[in-house]
């Protein structure tokens, strides 16, 4: 009797949302992405989601060389949660964890890194997506937008 009571609860009481995150609810964010104010080359690619992750790397161009870039993952927790996994430029890896995620926005969030604290993805149109960092630096409220256009891979 027990065990048909609990199933009742699970049906009937909680919401569908209940269920974790998966990494296939950032599909929109796969394919490759074209910096819309930077020069030729610089461009973010992202895998389809597979085996609980997507892949990541980003580079930027300025006179014609790479000035910066960055491996990303973004992988499923075993709490059912989604964390962004950074590696900038050859530097160390920093961790996200995901905080609000729907089928057009992700915000990650560490409130210990220096800068940024927070990182959006925001897709604007199929064609659109819109990178974000925020957070603090030396007290002041800082963000920077890095807008992108879906090119060919």
């Amino acid at each position: 009797m027990r065990h048909k009571i609990a199933c009742l609860v699970a049906m009937f009481v909680l919401p569908a949302s209940a269920s974790p995150d998966s990494i296939s609810d950032l599909a929109w964010l796969s394919g490759c992405w074209a910096a819309s104010n930077q020069e030729a080359g610089s461009r973010e690619q992202w895998m389809p989601p597979a085996g609980g992750t997507m892949l990541g790397v980003n580079r930027t161009v300025r006179d014609s060389k790479t000035v910066a870039f960055e491996f990303m993952r973004i992988i499923e927790r075993d709490d059912g949660g989604l964390e962004f996994i950074a590696s900038p430029s050859g530097q160390g890896t920093t961790s996200f964890l995901m905080v609000s995620v729907n089928d057009r926005e992700v915000i990650f969030e560490n409130p210990d890194h220096d800068f940024p604290q927070r990182i959006i993805y925001r897709l604007l149109s199929d064609e659109d997506l819109l990178g974000r960092i925020e957070g603090t630096i030396n007290g002041k409220a800082r963000a920077v937008d890095f807008p992108m256009k879906r090119t060919e891979c």
